[in-house]
């Protein structure tokens, strides 16, 4: 059985994210992102939903151009939408998805932005900030929310709707 008391028993995929996500944080990021690739290609483009969010988010950081960067938080988010879609119930780390919508969302403004592109900027940095409104007042939940206003601070973005670019100036 899967159950250890009263909970379950680690994922071994989710737990190799993990060591390669240890490895990257340490500072060898082309190690991670060849060992991220590995597991991808392990896990497949159709494999667990949960597994190809978590690896998508993570991969993603490893890239050394954006619009690759792009491409793999894209991933992440239509992975994590999988997970959030008809079969929730059956992913225990289904709340670990959503608290990593904020995440996700960011991340995305933040290649959007650095591509020149405000009008997805802005509309993922608006998810974000919905998205992070779910979150605990921990240090992951207040390190989100910093996040967010830091990149909306810098996209001079007050989170007014149609607002982009710096204030202006009255006349």
């Amino acid at each position: 059985m899967a159950e250890r008391q009263g909970q379950a028993a680690p994922d071994a995929v989710l737990t190799r994210i993990g060591q390669v996500v240890m490895l990257h944080h340490a500072g060898d990021r082309e190690e991670a992102r060849h060992r991220f690739l590995g597991l991808w290609a392990e896990i497949g483009e159709h494999g667990d939903p949960l597994h190809r969010c978590t690896l998508a988010h993570y991969l993603a950081d490893t890239q050394d151009e954006p619009e690759d960067e792009l491409a793999w938080d894209l991933r992440a988010l239509t992975a994590a939408e999988e997970v959030a879609g008809d079969r929730l119930a059956e992913y225990e780390g289904s709340l670990a998805v959503r608290a990593l919508y904020p995440s996700l969302h960011l991340n995305l403004a933040a290649d959007y932005a650095r591509l020149d592109r405000p009008d997805a900027a802005r509309s993922h940095l608006h998810r974000a900030r919905d998205a992070a409104r779910a979150l605990a007042d921990d240090r992951y939940g207040e390190g989100v929310r910093a996040a967010i206003r830091r990149l909306a601070a810098r996209l001079g973005d007050d989170g007014t709707p149609g607002r982009w670019g710096p204030p202006r100036q009255r006349p």
